[in-house]
Parts: structure tokens; sequence; C-alpha cells
């Protein structure tokens, strides 16, 4: 008896608890109502489902109860019995199967019209492309990945010239208006996720996935990598601004060309100001920015503000000041010593001594 009353108990919990539940969706800011109608059929059968099997057993529990002087009957098999299982079965894997692929195909199919953009994912940042003047996205490749064009485009392609770079975690968005996003990694498996526009996807390197959304509410959005990509997962966050058009286009219009970026830098005041700037590039193109911040914040590593001729405690006990040579030395040989608190995860980088320099100029100048 008290196994019938355990399963009454979970069957009365687990309706209670998504009745009452607070951690329902996010509010709905684009037109993915579908998705949040299929999800609801989805728990809806699997709650008819998980409610009638468990009654069967507490039924099957009382009326197949163990009594004196009674013995059960062997039956091998029931025709009967196994069709209605298996026609049962079919419909409600039918009928979660079908509204899925319904919204699916239609995710995958944007209108002619929609608004081009590139999301490309690396460890643990994303960056941005809109076709600008071109009206086509410009070819790229991961050959021609570096510091100074993070994403890969063909510099010698006029399309990507002409192409709009958002070299950073923040992308805006027109109201009201269909966006098609063309999604790729430069290393690992990530995954595109704004919760509140239900859009998401993988991103598989060396491929290019995609769908469409319709911003309805304006608003800033919290935008994430869905898939496990290494120790900076939890950091890798973006924001997607929805806005009127004409605040989108004034904002698109002050973005840099990948031209424009490949364009000698104007002079500076003083050579330091100019490798601090090429620090904290380095910085976001080799993925420093998902393990140590420069506000005094702990991620996954040490942070870096401060850090510059502070006399830093390792794992073994011993110190040490941490100057240009110490810091050089560290960012080279990252497994040499761990500071106290952390874990040695950080890899070994591919890095010349001018980038050297810079990445040290760039955590001097975070105090």
């Amino acid at each position: 008896m008290w196994m019938v009353i355990a399963l009454l108990a979970i069957i009365g919990g687990s309706l209670l608890f998504h009745v009452l539940s607070p951690w329902w969706t996010t509010a709905l800011a684009s037109n993915w109502r579908q998705m949040d109608d299929t999800l609801t059929i989805t728990l809806v059968i699997t709650a008819i489902f998980f409610v009638v099997i468990n009654l069967f057993i507490v039924y099957c529990l009382l009326r197949f109860r163990h009594r004196a002087g009674r013995r059960a009957a062997y039956q091998p098999e029931n025709r009967r019995l196994e069709l209605w299982l298996i026609g049962v079965t079919a419909v409600g894997i039918a009928a979660l199967l079908t509204p899925g692929l319904v919204v699916y195909a239609s995710y995958i199919k944007p209108p002619p019209d929609a608004l081009l953009l590139e999301v490309v994912g690396q460890q643990w940042q994303w960056r941005f492309r809109f076709v600008g003047a071109a009206e086509k996205l410009g070819a790229s490749d991961a050959r021609f990945v570096s510091s100074s064009n993070p994403i890969g485009l063909d510099p010698d392609d006029a399309a990507a010239r002409a192409n709009i770079v958002i070299n950073g975690n923040e992308v805006h968005l027109p109201l009201n208006r269909p966006v098609r996003v063309l999604a790729r990694s430069n290393d690992v498996l990530h995954d595109f996720f704004v919760p509140p526009m239900r859009a998401r996807m993988n991103i598989v390197p060396g491929q290019v996935s995609s769908f469409w959304f319709t911003p309805t509410v304006a608003g800033r959005f919290e935008a994430m990598c869905a898939q496990l990509c290494g120790i900076g997962h939890p950091n890798m966050r973006g924001t997607v601004v929805v806005e009127d058009e004409a605040a989108f286009k004034a904002w698109l219009g002050a973005q840099p060309t990948f031209a424009a970026m490949l364009a000698p830098a104007a002079p500076v005041q003083t050579a330091a100001i100019d490798l601090v700037a090429r620090g904290k590039a380095l910085a976001q193109s080799k993925g420093c920015v998902g393990c140590h911040s420069v506000d005094g914040s702990t991620i996954v590593g040490p942070t870096w503000k401060g850090l510059f001729g502070k006399t830093e405690t390792f794992a073994d006990g011993s110190t040490a000041l941490m100057d240009a040579a110490a810091l050089r030395h560290k960012i080279l040989e990252p497994q040499s010593r761990t500071v106290k608190g952390f874990q040695p995860l950080m890899p070994k980088l591919d890095i010349k001594d001018d980038e050297l320099d810079a990445l040290v100029a760039y955590i001097q100048a975070a105090h």
C-alpha cells in the first residue's frame, strides 16, 4: 500500500509543481508563438501519458495485489492489448513530432525581404556582420582569421570589404522586421540563443546554420551560448538591442566596414596608447576576455585589474611580483605555476613577440 501512496503523491506533486511553478518561459518578444504552443502541446501530451501510466500502475498494484490462496495466471501474449498499445503510442509520438516539424520547417525558411545578419561564435564571444552597401555577405575563410580580421573575411573580395563588421558582443536590430541569421563558428560547437525571441540554433564548425525571427518588442535582450563550449562558456553572452528602424539605421551607419578596419590606423599621440589598443583587440580576438576581466570581477581566471605590479601567490605557496617579465612568462608558459584559488586551465597560446608586448601593455593599463 505504501507504493500506491507514493505514486499518488508523485502524480499530485508533479501536477501541482507545473501548475504553480514560477519557472515558465520568458515573455515572448518575437513572432514565434508557435514554439510556445509546441512546447505546451509537448507538456500536455507527456503529462497525460505520465498520469495514465502511473494510475495504471496504481490500479495493477491494487487489483492484482497478493492474496492468500490465489495464483497468478500466465498469459504469454495478448494481441488485442499489443495493438492498442502500438496504436496509442503511435498517435502520441505523431502528436509530439508533427507540430515541431511544421514549426521547424517555417523556422528555417525566411521571408525574401529579411534583413541578413551573420553571427560568428568564438571562445568565448560573439561577433556580427551585416551586408552593408554590398547587399550580400562577402567571402570568408578560416585561413584569413587574424587579430585584425577575427571573422576571417577575404580582404580581396569587394563584397566582403563593403560588409559592416560588429567586432563586439552587442548587435542592434530593427523592430518588426524579419531577420535571417547565418551562424558559423571559428573554433568549437556553439549555439546562438536569444530566449525572449525563442530563437536558437547549433553552430557546427565548418558549417553555416540558418534561422529567422521577427523582433516584436523593443528593448535590450540577452543572447547566450546554449552549448557547453569550454571553461568560459557561462560568460559567452551578448546583447541584442531592438529599436525602431530610424535608430537602427543611425547605429548601423556609425559602424565600420571591413575595408575601414583594414585601413591604416590614424596616428595617435603616443606609441603606448596604440600598443594598449592593440592589446585590447588581441585580448578579444584570442578569447582572453572569456576568462579574465578588467573590472575586478572574477571569472574563470584572475582579473587583470590591478594585476600589474601585484605580488601574486601561487598554488605551491610561492609568490612573485607580476612585472612585465613575469606576465610574459605566465602568458607563454601558462602551466608553469597556477595562481592560488584557480585551476590550471589556460591553454598555451601561439603568440608573437609584438603581440605579447601589446597584451602586457593592456594588462598594465588595467588598473
